[in-house]
């Protein structure tokens, strides 16, 4: 017989029950490059704010700090968000997805969450004829 996952297990579990941390964070489903994708959404108006990525140590920084880290690729290092700008995040819950290979974080946002200063990355309105730009930076 085949073990189940513990992603697999949680399918069938009942509403409050509770599973070992360790246990799921090792089940995690990182990518080829160590790292997860990370939907971070706005507590209060439930926006979504921006995608990123995170990898272990970013994870685990943010559960127990509970100021949000991700992981800049393009850096290739910890990207503690608002550490230069302000801008922070700090969470308020984080929620893995039911195969284990997303993240949602929702926070409170301090200030804008994009860096265009809008206040959220997704401000590129898609047609098939046109891209529309919908939000204004936040002074």
């Amino acid at each position: 017989m085949v073990e189940q996952t513990i992603f697999e297990q949680m399918e069938h579990a009942v509403l409050g029950q509770q599973f070992d941390f360790d246990r799921v964070f090792e089940q995690i489903k990182w990518n080829q490059d160590g790292l997860i994708p990370v939907i971070t959404q706005a507590q209060q108006s439930k926006a979504v704010l921006m995608m990123a990525w995170m990898n272990r140590e970013a994870l685990l920084e943010t559960l127990i700090t509970r100021q949000v880290c991700y992981w800049s690729r393009s850096r290739q290092c910890l990207w503690r968000k608002g550490e230069s700008s302000g801008h922070r995040q700090y969470l308020t819950e984080a929620r893995l997805d039911c195969d284990g290979d997303s993240l949602l974080l929702v926070v409170n946002q301090i200030g804008p969450a994009c860096h265009t200063r809008r206040p959220n990355c997704f401000y590129l309105g898609l047609a098939t004829d046109q891209v529309t730009i919908l939000t204004e930076p936040m002074l």
